[in-house]
């Protein structure tokens, strides 16, 4: 549904007011959704042309669930792309679609400016409707069971992804050409004049030098990739035997992975940066005196702090307010630092001015761990009483174990780095000589779930054919996982 005249009013006047706040964002598509159409625009992701698949179904079961019985309630939704595409729910009042609105013209202007996203495709939706055509084909000629069972095993596979590549074009896949012929050895002769070659490097000595280096060739093996591969979806891409359409499928896949990826690196500071720049407008521009409380009510609501969980909302809003406030005061540099007097440090103000032009940087060059890592500091985190927790086993409660900035700033970059996933690549794709394949877990600090590594042994085994293994480290002992097709073992590394 398109926007009725009081929205198109509306909506003008909001972008003017974004203009005015210097935010520089895509154009803004606007649409009006009922609840229901919201629901399955927000199963899919928020692209409703994509292919089909059961998982967007259970995904529509929960968001309804959750909206009938009054848990959630989805206001609105914004996609990366050019233009930007949002989504505004029918029965929000003014206020909220006011609010609403400046939310989105701040995550264009994210999407647009921030550099994790400088690589994303801009026509995705365009994009994710030829993925669905692709699919559909597929199933009409292979059917739908087969490759819907396909499709699941590469949406298993989706995090085995770059994460250090997010913001850098992402490296286009190549698929295997058939039959290709190994290229031939080459042999090096003994040095000699060309008129004595022939004599010097007879053909039967070239010959013998050729099978002493195919044998040793096969004696050691090869090893594929020279360097462990973190892209896991590339590696099984390029080199799995598997069918063209299959391939196909996982190249859909890794792109989309690879689409979403910013968007999950930079949910603190996505979500912070449009509660910012809401907050800002609506307070400043936008209200009308009767439209306070109600404003107040729904802000507060999106702002504030969820029992046992981290709100984005609210932590990236008051980090970006800190790094204004301190960066107007002087609050950095090594003279701020060095001060040893609590008192000196609170009232201190060198009146630089500098806190929007640092603020906006930030939101043109940091991700989460980074926006985290360089900006959260104990000051900060005495002011917003933050804290680390764990499950006490004796009184069966979740308690608050320690309030050190070192210690919970940690636990939240270990929480947000490579999505806290474990880290993995492909180590060795021809191990023990035998063509199966190898995955080496970076132990840092994020241990294998069991059964996820179990789960995600089985799925990779459906791709490459042969077995598979994974080595890590449990409680300090090196460990080996394989899943061979039929079972699983474990074993000791030495």
């Amino acid at each position: 549904m398109s926007l009725t005249p009081e929205l198109t009013e509306i909506r003008d006047e909001i972008r003017g007011y974004a203009k005015e706040a210097e935010l520089d964002f895509f154009e803004v598509a606007f649409e009006v959704l009922d609840w229901n159409q919201m629901n399955v625009v927000a199963s899919y992701g928020g692209l409703p042309n994509r292919y089909p698949h059961w998982r967007f179904g259970m995904e529509y079961e929960h968001i309804s669930k959750s909206y009938s019985y009054g848990l959630t309630k989805i206001y609105e939704m914004v996609i990366n792309n050019d233009p930007c595409y949002a989504y505004l729910l029918h029965s929000n009042n003014i206020v909220d679609q006011k609010m609403v609105m400046a939310h989105v013209y701040a995550h264009s202007d994210f999407f647009k400016n921030n550099v994790y996203f400088a690589a994303t495709n801009r026509k995705m939706i365009d994009e994710m409707g030829n993925h669905r055509s692709k699919v559909q084909g597929m199933i009409n000629r292979f059917g739908l069971d087969r490759v819907e069972d396909f499709v699941d095993v590469c949406l298993s596979l989706e995090n085995l992804i770059d994460f250090r590549r997010v913001g850098l074009p992402v490296r286009e896949g190549k698929n295997p050409q058939e039959n290709e012929a190994e290229p031939e050895i080459e042999v090096s002769k003994l040095p000699s004049k060309d008129y004595m070659d022939k004599f010097v490097n007879p053909k039967e000595f070239l010959e013998s030098q050729r099978k002493k280096l195919e044998s040793e060739k096969e004696k050691r093996g090869k090893r594929i990739p020279e360097e462990p591969e973190r892209d896991v979806l590339l590696f099984l891409g390029e080199n799995a035997p598997i069918e063209r359409w299959e391939r196909d499928l996982l190249w859909m896949i890794r792109e989309e992975a690879y689409y979403f990826a910013p968007q999950a690196e930079t949910k603190i500071m996505n979500e912070g940066w449009a509660a910012y720049h809401h907050s800002k407008i609506m307070t400043r521009r936008a209200l009308k005196d009767s439209e306070i409380i109600d404003y107040a009510d729904h802000h507060s609501g999106t702002v504030a702090p969820h029992p046992g969980r981290l709100n984005p909302y609210k932590m990236g809003m008051e980090l970006f307010r800190s790094i204004e406030e301190r960066w107007n005061r002087g609050k950095f540099g090594p003279e701020y630092e060095n001060c040893q007097s609590l008192t000196e440090k609170l009232q201190w103000d060198r009146k630089l001015g500098l806190g929007r032009e640092k603020i906006f940087e930030v939101r043109r060059l940091y991700n989460d761990v980074t926006f985290l890592d360089d900006f959260l500091d104990e000051e900060f985190c005495r002011e917003q009483k933050l804290f680390s927790y764990a499950f006490n086993p004796a009184t069966g409660t979740y308690e608050i174990v320690d309030r050190d900035c070192g210690k919970v700033k940690a636990k939240l970059l270990q929480s947000l780095t490579n999505m806290g996933n474990p880290q993995v690549a492909v180590a060795d794709a021809n191990a023990f000589n035998r063509g199966e394949l190898t995955l080496k877990h970076f132990h840092d600090g994020v241990d294998l779930r069991l059964d996820w590594a179990w789960a995600t042994l089985k799925n990779i085994f459906r791709i490459w054919k042969r077995p598979v293994h994974i080595e890590t480290i449990m409680e300090g002992i090196p460990k080996v996982f394989t899943f061979d097709g039929q079972e699983q073992k474990e074993q000791r590394l030495t």
